[in-house]
């Protein structure tokens, strides 16, 4: 698989300058940022979460994991990780696991974590485990005016 149509269709919709960076397959966001030699901060991972009124994407760097009670304390609900096989028709055109973090592009509510907001560069997933694309923050910022921004994650345990 190559970048998903959705996320390309979205940045040149959006008139996105970006670079794609091919890396050898992986299997999560982190070991993407190791393989593709990039700062793991600067790679941008969505979380996604669920309850009753829908999905919400939170997007967070890779080396970080999503503070659930603080989001539902931010947008007063009751959320909890929406699984694989719920996230599949959501992102049909993506392989399960290499969702790009553009809940906009697909339709779904997002948040963004304030950390992002500080990167010179940002690195997405390209809907596949072999490339990332690469946005000059000003870009990333750009596609991520329309969202929530909050301090929303914490170091990954090791």
């Amino acid at each position: 698989m190559t970048m998903a149509r959705t996320l390309q269709e979205y940045l040149a919709h959006k008139g996105i300058a970006y670079d794609l960076l091919p890396h050898r397959r992986t299997d999560t966001s982190i070991n993407s940022a190791h393989s593709a030699h990039i700062p793991a901060d600067r790679l941008a991972k969505p979380v996604i979460l669920e309850d009753e009124d829908g999905y919400v994407m939170v997007v967070i760097p890779a080396n970080r994991h999503v503070r659930i009670g603080r989001l539902n304390q931010l947008l007063n609900r009751r959320m909890g990780l929406a699984t694989e096989a719920e996230l599949t028709p959501l992102f049909g055109d993506c392989d399960p696991g290499a969702v790009p973090p553009l809940g906009d592009a697909y339709g779904i509510a997002t948040v963004v974590d304030e950390s992002l907001d500080q990167c010179p560069d940002v690195y997405l997933e390209a809907g596949d485990h072999e490339d990332l694309i690469h946005l000059k923050g000003s870009a990333f910022r750009r596609l991520m005016r329309g969202s929530q921004h909050a301090r929303l994650c914490k170091p990954r345990e090791t």
